[in-house]
């Protein structure tokens, strides 16, 4: 029986249906807008796509959506005043700095010095160390939108056999701390696991997150297992084109898989929506109201 696609695309169009309705009940009941900066540094063709999406999102929410565009050039500490200006500024609710950010800029400082509250990347080294700690944070927005589909698809994760492939800062470790947060028994594998294989063989719950087009092969998948991929790659696709693949070999996971996120279509959308989600999760909490059920992790 071939696996089932979890349709990532249809899942983040209702996620995003949630956030309009709690910001409309903001607006309506408490005069509040949420708001989302969006700073972006240079010229990055990748980046410029992805901000303008977002801005367009943002408004269909309901949202308040500023962005800033600076230049390539633009000096650290003029970022950074800038960061410092958006914090004060109490319309702002969610501050996300697109990176990658220019090679003369230091990406940590400045993700340090959004205001934890405001940092709806979830990068902020405080929102790192409540989540590691099973507090209340900002939790980032890729393995968030990776936590909903799971949920959605299997119910309680409780007591589920989980490997991550990846040990990013932004997707591989945050996941590991929010499928623990589920009761999962976590592995955090990576290049250098030894028998990879084997180690993703026995997971109920594989989560690839590596970079890597097609790493994550049929072979590697226990009979059943709900395969996630964050992968996002672009391979040459003959006649001077290229396709977006994922880091798992799609077709030969999908014949053994239980269910399988495709790529595109399957994480990729529900970052954004994760993002409308925290921005409207730090309104709330900012303002001491009730937090959006279903919404946060």
């Amino acid at each position: 029986m071939p696996a089932t696609i979890i349709d990532g695309k249809a899942f983040a169009a209702r996620v995003r249906g949630e956030v309009a309705g709690h910001v409309s009940r903001l607006k309506a009941d408490h005069g509040i807008t949420p708001g989302l900066a969006v700073v972006l540094v240079g010229e990055d063709p990748a980046s410029q796509v992805y901000v303008r999406s977002k801005g367009k999102q943002t408004v269909e929410a309901g949202m308040n959506s500023y962005e800033h565009r600076l230049e390539a050039d633009t000096r650290q500490e003029d970022l950074l005043a800038l960061v410092g200006q958006l914090n004060a500024d109490p319309a702002v609710h969610g501050i996300l700095v697109q990176l990658p950010l220019p090679a003369h800029i230091d990406s940590d400082l400045v993700i340090n010095a959004i205001d934890p509250a405001k940092d709806v990347d979830g990068f902020h080294v405080s929102n790192v160390g409540l989540l590691g700690t099973g507090q209340k944070s900002m939790v980032p927005c890729t393995p968030l939108g990776c936590l909903m589909l799971l949920r959605d698809h299997l119910g309680s994760l409780s007591g589920l056999d989980a490997v991550v492939v990846g040990r990013s800062n932004i997707v591989g470790k945050p996941m590991a701390q929010l499928l623990l947060g589920d009761s999962c028994t976590v592995t955090i594998a990576h290049s250098r696991t030894r028998d990879l294989a084997a180690v993703v063989r026995r997971a109920d719950i594989v989560v690839a997150a590596v970079g890597r087009p097609g790493m994550v092969t049929g072979d590697w998948i226990k009979p059943g297992a709900t395969v996630i991929d964050v992968g996002i790659n672009r391979v040459d696709a003959g006649d001077g084109k290229t396709r977006l693949v994922g880091d798992c070999d799609y077709d030969s996971c999908a014949a053994v898989a239980g269910a399988i996120t495709p790529v595109p279509g399957g994480v990729g959308p529900m970052t954004i929506a994760c993002l409308l989600a925290n921005t409207t999760t730090a309104c709330c909490r900012a303002n001491g109201l009730p937090e959006p059920e279903g919404l946060t992790a």
